[in-house]
């Protein structure tokens, strides 16, 4: 069983290490084309938040946005594999920041082409969510092996 469980956290983590590893190949000195396409994504958003909430969201570079991302991933990925709680919550904030930002659908109508590509997206980055939280769910849940201390023997006279 502890073997399945790591082949399903690699597999799992292959996703975001692909993703991290592409990314890191294609940063240059600008961010590369994740910096490009995320930069007027966030815009929208941040305008959309702050609309809503009163919220303003801070200006950032992107080329730091993008290699944050890439630390999460990656690091997150690594720690992940292993069975650590802290890389599923490293992935977890990364899923969490990144979901409503990349795959905006409510920025498009719902009868056009890139409304469904974009909500299949959302979805699936859904999915991994809720897999990152039933992982830790069940990492929580679980009881602890807690090794017994043996009691000293008492010597007799």
């Amino acid at each position: 069983m502890a073997f399945t469980s790591f082949i399903g956290r690699v597999l799992f983590a292959s996703v975001f290490i692909l993703s991290a590893w592409q990314e890191f190949n294609e940063y240059g000195v600008d961010g590369g084309p994740a910096a490009k396409a995320l930069e007027p994504k966030l815009n929208i958003f941040s305008k959309h938040l702050s609309a809503q909430t009163g919220f303003q969201v801070p200006d950032f570079e992107m080329k730091y946005l993008v290699a944050a991302a890439i630390a999460l991933k990656g690091l997150g990925s690594l720690l992940f594999i292993f069975g650590s709680s802290l890389g599923a919550y490293l992935l977890l904030l990364h899923q969490a920041i990144a979901t409503p930002i990349l795959y905006d659908f409510y920025n498009y109508d719902a009868e056009k082409k890139e409304f469904s590509q974009i909500f299949a997206k959302f979805t699936q980055s859904l999915a991994l969510l809720g897999a990152l939280l039933f992982f830790i769910g069940m990492k929580n849940s679980m009881p602890r092996r807690h090794l017994k201390k043996k009691s000293p023997k008492s010597k007799t006279v």
